[in-house]
């Protein structure tokens, strides 16, 4: 019997840390802004992962540090290395450079942030808004689709970007995974992609505009366990 019972916990012990075992070289989440960037980067931290979203602590942004190495032929995280995961990173003048980061930092893993399109429109008009001096900003860059808000063309940089991911991971469905934090992705999805054990807290819904989307995805979070839980009865009742 005590035999038996230390071979149950090697077991489970084995289990458990091969569960966490860091089984990819670094993270990256390649979707655009406004698409659950400071989400995923707060579920990192929970998991223990060094993570690194828009800017380091001491305040150095890290898209014009990734757009320099580019330019000046260096390896994109020349001078960052030394975070695991990658968040909020690119502009749309970098967002093709993650085929880059795939050559130069083999068996990585890559997240395609996203969400709705059209509410991705109108939370990056609102966050375009809030921008400091944003008329002098337009009147000094007037073809910046950025700070001039064209719809049209975030709209294609929307599609082609995704086509340009989903087209690039097509057969390489363990290195890719499509996350959207606003349609209740959350830590199974996550947590199963990375090796992790699932946390038993609540995932982060962070840098919200309102509180309708956090209550949206909770409820959508346990939509989804209790559609598991009946699937799970029904087949056990069989």
């Amino acid at each position: 019997m005590k035999i038996a019972t230390c071979i149950n916990v090697y077991t489970m012990n084995k289990k458990a840390n091969n569960q966490n075992h860091k089984t990819y070289n670094k993270i990256f989440c390649i979707g655009l802004n406004k698409t659950g960037t400071t989400s995923l980067h707060d579920a990192f931290l929970k998991l223990g992962i060094q993570s690194v979203h828009c800017n380091e602590k001491n305040g150095r942004h890290i898209k014009p540090i990734i757009k320099d190495n580019y330019e000046s032929g260096n390896k994109l995280l020349q001078g960052i290395e030394h975070y695991d995961a990658y968040s909020d990173w690119n502009i749309p003048s970098t967002n093709h450079l993650f085929i880059e980061l795939d050559k130069q930092y083999p068996n990585s893993k890559f997240i395609l942030n996203t969400r709705d399109m059209n509410s991705w429109i109108k939370s990056r008009e609102k966050h375009v808004k809030r921008i400091k001096n944003l008329d002098k900003l337009q009147e000094k860059y007037p073809d910046n689709p950025w700070y001039n808000i064209d719809k049209n063309a975030w709209e294609e940089e929307f599609r082609n970007h995704h086509k340009k991911v989903l087209d690039y991971f097509a057969n390489r469905k363990d290195d890719l995974i499509v996350f959207d934090v606003t349609n209740g992705d959350s830590w199974e999805k996550l947590c199963n992609f990375l090796n992790k054990d699932i946390p038993n807290k609540p995932f982060p819904v962070s840098n919200k505009g309102n509180i309708y989307l956090k209550l949206n995805h909770r409820f959508k979070q346990l939509f989804n366990n209790k559609i598991k839980l009946w699937i799970k009865g029904k087949i056990y009742k069989s």
